[in-house]
Parts: structure tokens; C-alpha cells; sequence
């Protein structure tokens, strides 16, 4: 398959004709970078306006793949992934910040991992990835409800461990107090957004597809002793070209809505 590559950020590896023909003006516009910051919260603010959680299997996107998953490989990957969900938690700061969590060392799956709140669907949650990535959010790290404000979706995204993850994005407030589950939650930090969006950090890491055995190229965004990867760096990277792609490339790719 054609690979495009940015000049500094990742590359995009289409898993299609059709995807690489909308990673095209996305690696246009990582090239242009982000030589000077942004208003980043007013960018994401109408970028995600009107979005809603979509889970058509078309859709999907899946870590070292830009685009969605091309149909010959979808033997690849999990038939009936569980359904969960994430939040994505833009910290209103001076400067905007994205709060993340280190997951206890002894967890089942991506123990000791970096990653955003969240877990499984449940059945209380009525089927809803805002309800869960909310109560998820609320039983982790103890973040309340009311500091939150849910702006919009991205993408379903899978993960090895057989999930089907939607993002939540929501601004929250400050003046909230964490108090972690030390059995989910190993640490919590946040991250300026300015520094997870500068292309110059976006650092490419060939690896083997744990889906498909084929080499891909990640993205990792190292931030200090810590490194972001995997499916949450995917996650940033989708929000990220959300961001920086044009709104007629962007419509393509995040509309229509269910």
C-alpha cells in the first residue's frame, strides 16, 4: 500500500485508495505545523459542533492505520468488539491542557499504560458512550459530573484487547479535586495542548500491527519521562487532523452523523 509522510509529524499509512485521498491535505497540513500557538479550544469547539457517536463498521479506526479499516484486512480484526467508551478531558487553563491517567501496573489489559478514563459500556449506561465515558471518568479518578461539559465525538476507534472505544470530548472546568482509584489509577498529569499538537513532537515508531502482523507506522508523543502511544496517541492524532485539516476534507471524514 502508498504511504504519504508529513515532513515532521507521523505518517499517514491510507488503509485505502479512498483514504489516501483524504490524507492528502492532511499531511499539507501538518507541514504548515504549528509555528505559532493556537486557539486550539475554539478550533475543537467547532470542529466537533454537531457530532454525534457513530459506530458504522465503515468507520473504524484502528492504531498505525489513517483512514478507515480497508475491507480486505477486516478478517483481521475483532467481529463483534465490546462496545466502550473514553473521555477525552480538555482542562479550560490559561493554557489548555488534556488530562491523562497512568493505569495501575496490575490491571488485565494495557496495565501501566497511559490513557484517558473510561472502560466498557454497561448496562446502566443505557447504551450510551457519554453516559459511560462520564460515569467511567466519575469512578477512576473522581471527577465530577458537573465540572464537565461533553462537546462532541470522534471516530470508534479498536484496541487489541477487543474493544470498540468512542472518544468523548469534553471541556472541564477547573476547581475539581481527583481523588484516583489506586486499583484502575496509577497517577493522573496533564499535558498543554500546544505541546501534543506541535508536529515537531509527533515521533514515528515502526511496529507490528498486533491486528494484522504487517508493518505500520505509530505515532508516539513523548512528553518529559513519560511517552503517550498506541491507541491513545491515535485517539490525540485523530483530534489533532480534526483540528488542522481543512473543514471540506474534515466534513468528509467526520460526517455524516447516525
Amino acid at each position: 500500500m502508498c504511504r504519504a509522510r508529513s515532513s515532521r509529524g507521523c505518517s499517514i499509512r491510507p488503509s485505502s485508495p479512498a483514504a489516501a485521498s483524504r490524507a492528502a491535505p492532511a499531511v499539507e497540513a501538518e507541514r504548515a505545523g504549528a509555528a505559532a500557538p493556537r486557539d486550539w479550544a475554539r478550533i475543537i469547539r467547532e470542529r466537533l459542533a454537531g457530532s454525534r457517536p457513530r459506530h458504522d463498521v465503515s468507520e473504524w479506526l484502528v492504531p498505525g492505520v489513517w483512514g478507515p479499516i480497508d475491507p480486505s484486512q477486516r478478517r483481521f480484526y475483532p467481529r463483534d468488539p465490546v462496545p466502550a467508551a473514553v473521555l477525552v478531558p480538555l482542562i479550560e487553563r490559561p493554557e489548555l491542557t488534556i488530562l491523562f491517567t497512568q493505569r495501575a501496573p496490575d490491571l488485565r489489559n494495557h496495565a501501566g499504560q497511559i490513557s484517558f478514563p473510561g472502560g466498557r459500556i454497561e448496562s446502566r449506561d443505557e447504551g450510551s458512550p457519554r453516559a459511560a465515558a462520564l460515569r467511567e471518568a466519575r469512578e477512576e479518578i473522581g471527577l465530577e459530573e458537573r465540572f464537565v461539559s461533553v462537546i462532541g465525538y470522534l471516530p470508534d476507534h479498536l484496541v487489541i484487547s477487543g474493544f470498540r472505544v468512542t472518544p468523548v470530548v469534553a471541556f472541564v472546568q477547573p476547581g475539581f479535586a481527583l481523588s484516583p482509584d489506586p486499583k484502575e489509577v496509577q497517577d493522573t498529569f496533564e499535558v498543554p495542548v500546544n505541546h501534543l499538537f506541535d508536529p515537531a513532537n509527533h515521533h514515528r515508531n515502526r511496529r507490528r500491527s498486533a491486528f494484522t502482523g504487517e508493518e505500520v507506522e505509530f505515532c508516539d508523543i513523548p512528553y518529559g519521562e513519560r511517552n503517550i502511544w498506541g491507541a491513545t496517541a491515535g485517539m490525540l492524532m485523530t483530534l489533532y487532523r480534526l483540528c488542522v485539516e481543512p473543514p471540506a476534507a474534515d466534513a468528509a471524514r467526520v460526517g455524516p452523523h447516525e
